[in-house]
């Protein structure tokens, strides 16, 4: 190898070292990086010696790879190779992804509907997301994509599946996935389709009962949170409490989950960032007043639910304001920050740890339910072979309740609680869990209400 094109190659290595190297180098004064709990002391500067290792190899890919390489594309390859050498969610963004970041956090996009990433090699399913191809199709977090169109999976890039995955609208690909329940792999074809995202819904359960469901943190959720809880508020009858539900939802902007928190909570902290530099440090708190005035909260999670999801969760957990009920969340405590390299290049690069108010770290560990409810398929006994007073011949009619119209409301409502116990045994729990809560609170009220005054009774 020739001394000019070493020296090329080092000089175009240890630009890009100095000048990311330059940032912390000016913050030593502010941070004492022994004292950080669980940061290391800096690693000295990269030895000459390893830079000229990595020269030799770039020069024998030049020269030596069966067919000819860009040299420009080997230095993208290798700034890529560092990045995902780091941790799962490190990366090289070029101008495609770049784009598809953006396109993300806003919503729309085209493709499957698959929030993905790598672990040990395999590329695992985080969450399908609401109302899209993928969730449709029965794909479930967890779910192992072994092939894309019968191509292997293992060994490629995350950025390479992921462009494999998103296409044009209408477009199809073959998908073979391994699921841990089942003894065979499942083989599905998908149709590609615009993405929308629907950041959240609303709906009553049952009067008084509220539920709304939040697919993905946009940069507008904290807004849309904040309107569905009023919308709820002007149903006819009080708003006894809701069920916010997480499941499946992969996360996104931190400073949405901030916003939802603050909606329900009176003040206080909802997480904290640690990192090795001053602006990786950060404290997100809320502010005085609670929109639902104490009303009972239970928050759904589950094994999709990650990042922001979880962020949601510890701190209304830390702060006694909901109870919740699942299992184990995905365990994504850190912290992403785009650091742009050009006008369409970046890198998306790990820069902290995420913590709930009480101190926890959500990385690898996950939020734990207070209550753990399994998903399962219930299925309910055809023909009720209950007997109760109304089915002996010659019963007492009650006065209270003789009309077909109140008897059909009856068993509509019986009808509805029977589906949704079938359908979704997870939300059945967490509604019953609410009415339990809300009337536990409305007994402690009236237990500390002052006596009703003796002239106030009538006789």
């Amino acid at each position: 190898m020739s001394s000019g094109l070493r020296l090329w190659l080092v000089t175009v290595l240890l630009f890009p070292l100095g000048l990311h190297a330059q940032q912390p180098a000016a913050n030593d004064n502010n941070v004492d990086t022994e004292k950080t709990a669980g940061v290391k002391k800096p690693a000295e500067r990269l030895p000459l010696e390893d830079l000229r290792i990595f020269a030799d190899a770039f020069n024998q890919i030049r020269q030596s790879y069966v067919e000819e390489v860009d040299d420009r594309e080997l230095l993208q390859n290798a700034i890529r190779g560092m990045l995902e050498g780091l941790d799962p969610h490190s990366a090289y963004l070029d101008e495609e992804s770049l784009n598809e970041l953006q396109e993300s956090t806003t919503g729309e996009f085209a493709g499957l509907g698959l929030e993905v990433g790598m672990e040990n090699g395999f590329l695992r399913v985080i969450t399908p997301i609401d109302d899209t191809p993928a969730s449709k199709a029965g794909i479930k977090a967890g779910d192992i994509i072994v092939q894309l169109n019968d191509k292997p999976t293992k060994g490629m890039s995350l950025d390479e599946a992921v462009n494999m995955m998103r296409g044009k609208k209408g477009s199809s690909i073959k998908m073979t996935l391994a699921r841990e329940s089942e003894p065979k792999p499942i083989e599905l074809t998908l149709t590609r389709d615009l993405i929308k995202v629907v950041s959240v819904r609303s709906k009553t359960l049952e009067a008084g009962y509220g539920y709304i469901r939040i697919a993905q943190f946009q940069s507008d959720t904290g807004n849309e949170f904040a309107k569905a809880v009023e919308k709820l508020k002007k149903s006819e009858k009080p708003l006894k409490g809701i069920v916010l539900d997480l499941r499946n939802n992969p996360g996104g902007v931190l400073q949405a989950a901030v916003a939802v928190v603050d909606t329900v909570l009176d003040g206080g902290l909802v997480v904290y960032t640690e990192g090795r530099v001053p602006n990786s440090q950060s404290r997100f708190g809320a502010q005085a007043g609670d929109t639902l005035n104490g009303a009972p909260i239970v928050v759904l999670i589950n094994g999709g639910s990650a990042s922001a999801s979880e962020i949601v969760a510890g701190a209304l957990q830390d702060h006694k304001r909901a109870v919740i009920v699942g299992v184990d969340t995905f365990g994504k405590g850190s912290v992403q920050t785009i650091l742009p390299l050009s006008e369409t290049r970046a890198v998306k690069l790990t820069t902290a740890r995420y913590f709930t108010p009480n101190g926890r770290s959500i990385q690898a560990q996950g939020i734990k339910p207070d209550i753990v409810i399994e998903q399962a398929k219930l299925e309910t006994v055809k023909g009720d072979m209950r007997v109760t007073e109304a089915d002996l011949s010659g019963h007492l009619r009650n006065n209270q309740d003789e009309t077909e119209e109140n008897n059909s409301q009856r068993r509509k409502k019986n009808a509805d609680g029977d589906n949704l116990r079938s359908e979704d045994n997870q939300l059945f729990d967490a509604l019953n869990l609410l009415k339990g809560l809300s009337i536990y609170q409305n007994t402690a009220q009236a237990r500390n209400a002052p006596p009703i005054p003796a002239g106030d009774v009538e006789e």
